[in-house]
């Protein structure tokens, strides 16, 4: 079998999908999208007033680039940390970090560009509730 040819590709999102976090993202680069093999970048659209699910990445880190508007994260095992961001401003979230991201206008839509090193990222997250510790990963206990 003949080795694909690694080539540059450029790609416009053009439907919504529902994350597990429950907002909309448009998916852009992916393992799924372009063969990527260690990064995802998406755009993600905060609905005025939405918040995201509570949810942790599993072994992921991610960074944010807000474009529009001004979103509150609230992280920590109850969700007592708080970082507002707004346009221009970079977020970081690392693995296993217990967070939400809310929409602080009940009027506009907030906008930030996603990108993870994981190229599968929706498979690695898990919903988190406040006051319990996170799930444990799923260990292998096959022989």
């Amino acid at each position: 079998m003949k080795a694909r040819e690694a080539s540059v590709r450029g790609l416009r999102p053009e439907r919504e999908v529902l994350t597990r976090q429950r907002l909309p993202y448009f998916i852009g680069i992916s393992g799924q999208t372009v063969e990527a093999t260690g990064l995802s970048m998406h755009l993600v659209v905060i609905p005025p007033g939405a918040r995201a699910e509570p949810h942790i990445h599993v072994g992921y880190e991610t960074g944010i680039y807000v474009l529009e508007g001004r979103v509150c994260t609230r992280w920590g095992f109850e969700l007592e940390h708080e970082v507002i961001s707004e346009a221009g401003d970079f977020l970081f979230v690392p693995p296993g970090v217990p967070h939400e991201a809310i929409n602080l206008s009940a009027t506009e839509p907030a906008r930030a560009v996603v990108a993870r090193n994981d190229p599968a990222e929706q498979d690695k997250v898990e919903p988190f509730t406040p006051g319990l510790p996170p799930r444990s990963p799923p260990t292998d206990t096959a022989p």
